[in-house]
């Protein structure tokens, strides 16, 4: 609370016993009192009204400093006319009522908003889950009619399908811990995976695939550690150069076992390798080879890695590397062997 302010908001009431006081001295004065007597009940008078004000001022101070306090440990601040205590003073109670009012019509929009969000989300799932039907069926007549054409309408039906899992994902990223299954997986399992998914494109732009293959197995879910890939791969192709190449291969470090995919791509200026994982972030390279970045496909990555416990970094010289680092539970790997 504003100490100054306080005081300032108090000038009338000191104006007012100033006056008082004024008024007392002149009575006492014709009334024939003397000087020791009046000096006294003047000074009485003023040390009860700073002892007075000054306690208000502390025992406010207290009480303002306490529900800031509340305040700031509430996630959710809208709550706060919920837990605070139900003042004393008359005016307060006025104010805690509002308070309360306040906070009920906020509650009422914001349970209004995640209901529509949730029936968005639901309906975004919906209608990516049946718009595959009809992209799958494209698939199988395109691969049942091989032709030039067919092989570049296949890489767009990937471009289409990458999409889709990208919007699909981005729904459920909110809450993924509703969608995924955590169990021990090979790594390279899923690279092989992923490389599958993404064979047209690949194919289209001759892509080369290094794969230098070991045996080491994580913990996590299949299915986003596979559109993680995919999200990388994907941006790989986009900002290709030359002879476009993707390699794939794995560090130990600690208690650590990384995931490498490096390309031969246009890569990332230092300045905008930091901002690369923020919502609709495209970069300097990215604004100037694709016309269609989002800027949603590595934050998505991002976001993913870091409600699967996945660390996610990134390294931009020669090669470009994204790095997915896995946790090595040695209590976990004793158990199941």
């Amino acid at each position: 609370m504003n100490g100054k302010l306080y005081w300032k908001q108090k000038i009338p009431l000191l104006i007012l016993n100033g006056a008082g006081m004024a008024a007392l001295t002149v009575f006492l004065l014709l009334n024939g009192i003397n000087s020791d007597s009046l000096i006294l009940i003047l000074s009485v008078w003023g040390a009860v009204l700073a002892g007075y004000l000054t306690g208000a001022y502390l025992l406010r101070k207290s009480q303002m400093d306490a529900l800031l306090r509340l305040t700031e440990q509430l996630e959710e601040r809208y709550l706060l006319p919920e837990v605070m205590e139900r003042p004393a003073r008359a005016d307060d109670q006025v104010f805690y009522r509002l308070l309360k009012l306040v906070g009920k019509a906020m509650l009422e929009q914001v349970s209004g908003a995640k209901r529509e969000q949730a029936e968005y989300r639901e309906y975004i799932e919906q209608w990516i889950h049946e718009i595959k039907t009809p992209i799958t069926a494209m698939k199988l007549i395109c691969e049942n009619h091989r032709s030039n054409l067919s092989k570049d309408l296949l890489a767009e039906l990937e471009q289409i399908t990458h999409y889709t899992e990208q919007a699909l994902f981005y729904a459920r990223s909110e809450q993924p811990e509703k969608d995924y299954l955590v169990r021990e997986i090979r790594l390279f399992d899923v690279v092989h995976q992923a490389i599958a998914e993404n064979r047209y494109l690949l194919r289209q732009y001759s892509v080369q695939i290094v794969l230098t293959e070991t045996d080491d197995s994580v913990y996590s879910d299949e299915k986003w550690l596979c559109f993680i890939l995919d999200q990388l791969i994907v941006n790989a192709v986009k900002y290709r150069t030359g002879s476009p190449k993707i390699r794939f291969y794995t560090e130990h470090g600690g208690n650590e076992v990384s995931l490498c995919i490096a390309d031969n791509g246009m890569g990332i200026t230092a300045g905008d390798l930091p901002r690369i994982f923020e919502k609709g972030f495209t970069g300097e390279n990215g604004r100037s080879a694709s016309q269609d970045a989002t800027g949603i496909g590595l934050y998505l990555c991002k976001r993913l890695c870091d409600k699967l416990g996945i660390g996610l970094t990134a390294a931009s010289d020669e090669e470009t590397v994204f790095q997915l680092s896995f946790h090595i539970n040695d209590l976990v790997h004793q158990v199941q062997g």
